[in-house]
């Protein structure tokens, strides 16, 4: 099959950073969002139900959704509140949305996916307008979770292709999986229009869309994926990037396009997957999709380490590039992570990745304070106003214990 013009080994390079904590003693922080209204505001979402507020006042709890949430495992768990987002217009109109599992309503299913519309309202507690998508989750796992907007005003969600391995199993489409059935929303990254409710639903479909006027459901955006995890857009070239999480072998980063087939599950990362054995190499399967359309290579791609030798992770974790003013030689450059669990030790791991002219792509490690490992497992990345980078971590894999912690990516003895 034809190789991407991409390069995904490490460097053996690294570049040296700093952390600094800015709220710790939570469960498991996942996610962040920040207004750009200039009060320094994060709102720090944990996967256990709660929304803290941090601001030059100290911290609080903005928000507890708990009572609303599936049961989670303390040992492990993928679901939980996942995901939050301000509207373009949060200064003036306070709506937020957050994307959380709620209790299954298909018998014999997991849970149930909840994209819903919040307002908060001077210093009331917030108040819930209305759910505005809900989506059904056969297994426990693969829920994507980090909603954004993009520079159109638009929010997109990822969602993963429904759980379990190899896209097979109840609820997923026996012939194609979810990644590839696109009359499903599992596997997929949707784009929608919160503020149009003119056609009877609670959003509006844009109309650019790729299967807005049919071929597959309209609010699939890009697809092919298996559990993207998270998504971002850089603030200043407005691509959209997104860590897609490996099932066995293979680890990586997108570039999101619309309309574009990421492969899954014919393919994991570049190289090809086969769902009746995940381990196994096979030596050739399909460059394109269904519908004929060309699929579409990560920009970046590593060995996971529980099944490959020389792996170097276990679960990507997408970041964002950074366009921060604090680390100038890191501007431009996409900063993420590895979870590197489960293997009874928190080894978490930072990486860059970097373009070169010709739009090929290579990464290295990230030493913190000189150690290759964070000795924390990485959960997630945050943004804030300014640009400035935040890695999210907990001691814990699953959401229990209170070892989780916001740090601040900064220079080398800052």
């Amino acid at each position: 099959m034809e190789r991407g013009s991409t390069i995904s080994a490490l460097t053996g390079r690294s570049v040296t950073v700093g952390l600094e904590t800015v709220i710790d003693e939570l469960v498991n922080p996942v996610a962040m969002a920040c207004p750009d209204d200039g009060s320094g505001r994060m709102f720090i979402v944990d996967q256990i139900g709660k929304v803290h507020l941090l601001s030059e006042e100290g911290s609080k709890i903005f928000l507890d959704i708990g009572d609303e949430m599936v049961e989670l495992d303390p040992g492990y768990d993928e679901r939980g509140l996942l995901g939050m987002a301000l509207h373009p217009r949060f200064p003036d109109n306070g709506k937020f949305y957050l994307y959380y599992n709620a209790p299954p309503e298909v018998p014999g299913w997991n849970s149930t996916s909840i994209l819903a519309e919040y307002v908060a309202e001077g210093d009331a507690k917030p108040r819930r307008v209305r759910t505005v998508l809900k989506v059904q989750q056969p297994q426990m796992n693969h829920n994507g979770g980090h909603i954004t907007f993009g520079p159109d005003g638009l929010l997109y969600i990822p969602l993963g292709d429904g759980g379990g391995q190899n896209d097979r199993g109840i609820g997923h489409n026996p012939a194609t999986g979810n990644g590839q059935d696109l009359n499903v929303l599992l596997g997929k990254i949707l784009r929608i229009d919160v503020d149009d409710r003119s056609e009877g639903r609670e959003y509006g479909i844009p109309p650019d869309n790729p299967f807005a006027d049919g071929g597959g459901l309209p609010e699939i955006y890009a697809y092919g994926l298996r559990n993207p995890y998270h998504i971002s857009f850089d603030r200043e070239t407005g691509r959209l990037f997104a860590g897609d999480v490996g099932q066995t072998r293979w680890e990586e980063v997108d570039i999101i396009v619309k309309g574009g087939n990421y492969g899954w599950n014919i393919r994991e990362g570049r190289h090809c997957f086969n769902p009746e054995d995940n381990r196994a190499e096979m030596e050739d399967c399909p460059d394109r999709g269904a519908r004929g359309e060309k699929l579409i290579d990560p920009i970046l791609e590593y060995p996971n380490a529980a099944n490959r030798r020389g792996g170097i992770g276990t679960a990507v974790i997408g970041g964002y590039v950074y366009r921060g003013g604090s680390m100038p030689h890191l501007r431009g450059r996409y900063i993420f992570g590895d979870l590197s669990g489960r293997s009874g030790r928190a080894k978490g791991k930072l990486f860059i990745g970097t373009e070169d002219d010709e739009g090929r792509w290579t990464m290295e490690e990230m030493a913190i304070h000189g150690r290759r490992e964070l000795g924390e497992y990485v959960l997630a990345f945050g943004e804030d106003a300014e640009g400035e980078l935040y890695v999210m971590t907990s001691m814990t894999e699953g959401p229990s214990g209170s070892s989780g912690r916001v740090q601040r990516i900064v220079p080398p003895g800052a």
